[in-house]
């Protein structure tokens, strides 16, 4: 299965651990994930402004691209990349008369009527590939280690673009279970991070990490997983400030669920890019068994 890839801008810098854990465990399921030819950034946030249409052309273009690739949908893997392009698309095809401004301001590129969807890569896994399919390509089972999924905003909110379950995700649980993992159910699974308080509010973030992560450890979890660069900056680089702020906190490793993939399907650690995390994971994988 071939299927044009937008990357986005964090995984060509800090989130390298995430793009090429997620290719190679990709193509051990058959997927050929192809990067599009001339991307931009999806605009990192998607506009709440009804008539602010400038900011819709870079979602909209990168659409155009996988458009000219022959192709009827793009699959993403950042959290925020994906909900960028996905409401983008949407906004493009609910209004006539604002797709007929957005088309004149792109006249430029082939025609696009918003018939390219939109898909993260953990629904490809669910609704394509499978997850039986995922188990037989499993090498090395995550038996024992103990991981609680984290899905934040961008996955599941709003309701009408999410790719599960706004309360009660799930996709994310099957995966590492057919990974071999013994899953925590934590019910700040789906909070806020925090965002981009990060830049100006610190101590925000750090309040809203420190639920996060000591709810995951107080039910039993040794790590987190998630889909989401940002997140991933929020819950493992803020552990610094976790630590200053809350007596008798415990870093724990945050990783995204594709290093789980690349690790369980027997690939060499070298693909998950370990050394990019904040807090190191190796102690725990190498205590678990799973990598030398």
């Amino acid at each position: 299965m071939k299927i044009p890839y937008y990357p986005g801008c964090t995984l060509k810098t800090k989130a390298k651990d995430f793009e090429d854990s997620a290719i190679a465990a990709a193509r051990v399921l058959g997927i050929e994930m192809e990067e599009l030819p001339r991307w931009n950034c999806c605009g990192t946030v998607y506009s709440l402004s009804s008539d602010d249409l400038i900011h819709q052309l870079a979602p909209i273009r990168n659409l155009i691209r996988a458009k000219e690739q022959e192709s009827d949908r793009l699959v993403t893997l950042c959290s925020m990349c994906y909900n960028t392009l996905k409401r983008a698309n949407e906004f493009f095809l609910a209004d006539e008369e604002k797709r007929e401004r957005i088309k004149r301001y792109l006249d430029d590129e082939i025609p696009y009527e918003g018939d390219v969807r939109v898909v993260q890569l953990l629904e490809l896994l669910r609704d394509e590939v499978s997850m039986d399919a995922i188990k037989e390509a499993v090498k090395k089972p995550l038996t024992g280690l103990k991981v609680a999924p984290y899905y934040g905003c961008m996955l599941l909110r709003p309701a009408s673009i999410g790719i599960d379950d706004v309360e009660r995700p799930t996709v994310m649980e099957d995966v590492l279970r057919a990974l071999g993992a013994d899953v925590i159910d934590d019910p700040y699974k789906t909070e806020c991070c925090g965002a981009y308080q990060t830049v100006s509010q610190k101590d925000v973030v750090a309040t809203c990490a420190h639920s996060i992560l000591t709810s995951a450890q107080g039910n039993g979890a040794e790590v987190i997983a998630l889909s989401c660069p940002l997140c991933d900056f929020n819950l493992d680089n803020r552990q610094k400030e976790v630590q200053e702020r809350f007596n008798g906190f415990h870093p724990m490793p945050v990783l995204y669920f594709t290093q789980l993939m690349a690790i369980a399907f027997g690939l060499d650690p070298s693909v998950c890019r370990f050394e990019l995390s904040y807090n190191d994971p190796v102690p725990l994988l190498k205590s678990k068994g799973l990598i030398e």
